[in-house]
């Protein structure tokens, strides 16, 4: 379990100081060539729904499966050969679960051509970052595009796979990492096949429900959190209960609302995809408008919320030795 503790810190700390490297191998784009795959593979030779839904089902459990249990395997070969070297590659799988540094630097990506009047390439640049038309936008469809972006991944991104490495501790032979890269895989899916637009209306939908599932508590202790931090615990749950619930996704509209309540923000609203409006729930109450400071508030109530969580996950992993 000590050992536990300082992978959890040095993750931590990778994260926050390097992130994601530019072109350095990472868990997620091995995940990413295999569903892209298993994918084409299966719309190939499952033609009728039926034979797509049980695809569907094979699909998820393929990576969710094979990544949990390839990252135990690479940090048990680790430890044999050495433990320093263990807990290096433990730590360094770890930290590549966590996002937050990544959340960051896209929103600065996007925002520091935005601050000095140049629209289009930060029409552009986000366009790398969402699935949204984007050459229209608006400064403040810009800004709104960003602070949803922000929100929405802070769950799923950052809150859910330290939950989950967190769980794993305690789970014997297991460890932090399995349960937490397992997590990235079905979040993994949820982003490339979880559509209810063809082609992947059948052969995406297990992998949306499931991710819906395992994203559902990390997601309530976030919203929890954010509301203890806003001071107004009782208002930013009672706007979450009246806008939240609008939304079609259990966990996305949520994240969302949450943050809308605590900054006095509203999300939301008509997006276009591929040239095709698409309505999404009003969440929070417009009493100010978004700007570069929400975004960064929102990022920073993200950090605090993980501190904490890390925190707590250090005392009780401490204290179960």
């Amino acid at each position: 379990m000590t050992n536990n503790i300082y992978i959890l810190i040095i993750a931590a700390l990778l994260d926050y100081l390097i992130g994601d490297p530019w072109g350095w191998p990472h868990p997620v784009r091995v995940m990413g060539w295999i569903i892209s795959g298993l994918s084409k593979f299966f719309q190939k030779h499952c033609q009728n729904f039926l034979a797509q839904r049980l695809a569907g089902i094979v699909l998820a459990i393929i990576p969710i499966i094979g990544s949990g249990l390839s990252s135990w395997l690479i940090i048990q070969i680790s430890r044999w050969l050495h433990p320093l070297l263990g807990i290096a590659v433990e730590s360094v799988l770890l930290a590549s679960c966590f996002a937050l540094h990544s959340l960051r630097k896209a929103a600065v990506d996007v925002i520091q051509p935005l601050t000095t009047g140049k629209l289009e390439a930060a029409r552009q640049i986000l366009s790398n970052y969402v699935g949204r038309d984007t050459e229209n936008l608006s400064e403040a469809e810009v800004l709104r595009a960003v602070l949803e972006t922000v929100t929405e991944n802070a769950t799923d991104g950052v809150m859910a796979p330290l939950f989950y490495a967190i769980v794993g501790a305690f789970i014997p032979f297991v460890g932090l990492v399995p349960l937490a890269i397992a997590y990235k895989a079905s979040s993994t899916l949820d982003s490339m096949v979880g559509y209810r637009e063809a082609p992947y209306t059948y052969i995406g939908w297990f992998s949306a429900r499931l991710e819906d599932g395992l994203t559902w508590v990390p997601c309530r202790l976030t919203v929890m959190t954010l509301a203890l931090f806003s001071g107004k615990p009782l208002e930013v749950w009672r706007i979450c209960r009246r806008d939240a619930v609008q939304d079609p996704s259990p966990n996305s509209g949520w994240s969302e609302c949450a943050y809308a309540a605590v900054l006095g923000v509203q999300m939301g609203g008509t997006n276009w995809y591929g040239g095709v409006a698409k309505h999404k729930p009003l969440l929070g109450d417009a009493i100010d408008a978004i700007t570069p400071t929400s975004i960064d508030q929102a990022l920073q109530l993200t950090r605090y919320s993980f501190l904490l969580w890390l925190g707590i996950g250090l005392f009780l992993i401490r204290n179960s030795s």
